[in-house]
């Protein structure tokens, strides 16, 4: 690939924006028994005390640099949306400004020792320098005209392979039509959610391998659900039913609950996505090793995202990237990075949120029958468009 010998101009202008678009059915699903929304438009999910949004919204970063060039960037936004923007507004861009798009990485690092000491190595303040961190990649790729995948590379392929998450019914009859539906549309890996799984893991799980057949790969989110014992006899249980992974079974800050569980269960295990950087990939893969590693881009940025990856790789693990709730632009970020990568197993895919959101965008990604096509062009692949600016408020 032949890259312009041209350096990024410097940083003159950081903005932040809540975008946000309504949704007919609440993210996971229905309401379940003794659910109900609070005055701030939140549930919250009995299954594990987790807060939801009942609208899809996001956190998105325009940073402009000397020379008017736009880049683009998104991370979490799901809930208290402005305490990110303001971790950007208040402490990140005034130290931004000045900085060249070419030294990302050390940007990352800089942003990051800004509040290490305070103990801020995770949440809102790693998800502020996430949406940063997207957006000055897509200026360097920009700067020197080709895409982020052309800088990390070399690209593997357009196509990302991709499994379907979450089946929003009620009920596990619904679901499995729901489930058989995308099957005959050429969909054959599919993950349902512990957490809404109203009925029962077990028997959600045998009724979706008896509907799909023994060919589908069904995995579970347990979404942090269980105590390792818990964890242990769940799987056990599932194993006639041959789940590809069990994710996320216990909390995120039980790192020793986490290595019993996979020194104990015969059924691989996922987790990753609440890893923000390779710190903490390496603190837990350093003890026990996880067989697929599921690195969430809206924490990560693509700085972290990488070392992520790379760290797996030297490891001979698998990476299944997480995704979210959002407008694509970080999704964006997560194909171009995926679509390098060798241990790259498959993708998620939220398709209750992709489809209808993507239409905030110009660009020519997209999904169907199983795999992703990752944006082409320069810088991340994505633009907003009239339709974004509908849904978007700045946030000053």
């Amino acid at each position: 690939m032949n890259f312009v010998e041209q350096k990024s101009a410097a940083v003159a202008k950081v903005e932040t924006f809540i975008v946000k678009s309504e949704r007919d059915t609440p993210y996971l699903g229905p309401l379940g028994p003794g659910e109900s929304i609070n005055s701030r438009g939140y549930i919250v999910r009995k299954g594990n005390g987790t807060i939801y949004p009942t609208v899809d919204r996001s956190v998105v970063v325009r940073v402009t640099t000397e020379d008017g060039a736009e880049g683009w960037g998104e991370t979490y936004g799901i809930c208290a949306p402005k305490a990110t923007c303001e971790i950007i507004n208040d402490l990140l861009a005034p130290v931004l400004i000045g900085r060249v798009p070419d030294d990302v990485e050390s940007i990352w690092d800089s942003l990051y020792d800004l509040m290490r000491v305070r103990g801020c190595s995770s949440g809102f303040h790693l998800d502020a320098i996430a949406a940063i961190d997207i957006a000055l990649w897509d200026l360097k790729a920009q700067a020197h005209g080709v895409s982020v995948a052309d800088l990390i590379g070399p690209k593997i392929a357009n196509r990302v392979p991709c499994y379907l998450s979450g089946l929003p019914a009620s009920t596990i009859e619904e679901r499995v039509t729901l489930a058989c539906e995308w099957q005959k549309k050429g969909i054959n890996a599919f993950k349902f959610a512990a957490v809404v799984s109203h009925e029962g893991i077990y028997n959600e799980f045998a009724a979706l391998r008896k509907a799909l057949g023994p060919s589908a790969e069904i995995m579970v989110d347990l979404h942090w659900k269980f105590g390792a014992d818990e964890a242990i006899e769940l799987a056990t249980a599932l194993e006639g039913f041959k789940p590809h992974f069990l994710e996320a079974p216990v909390k995120p800050e039980d790192i020793s609950g986490l290595a019993e569980v996979c020194l104990n269960s015969s059924t691989p295990i996922a987790a990753g996505e609440e890893w923000y950087t390779e710190h903490d990939a390496r603190l837990r893969l350093s003890t026990f090793p996880v067989a697929y590693v599921q690195p969430e881009m809206a924490h990560t940025g693509i700085t972290q995202f990488c070392r992520i990856a790379k760290l797996c790789h030297d490891r001979g693990l698998l990476i299944a990237p997480h995704a979210t709730v959002g407008v694509g632009i970080f999704l964006a970020a997560s194909l171009q990075v995926s679509s390098t990568l060798k241990n790259l197993w498959k993708h998620e895919w939220q398709h209750s949120v992709f489809d209808r959101n993507l239409a905030m965008l110009d660009t020519d990604m997209s999904c169907n029958e199983g795999s992703y096509h990752a944006p082409t062009g320069i810088g991340i692949g994505v633009k907003p468009n009239k339709k974004f600016w509908e849904h978007a408020e700045i946030a000053l």
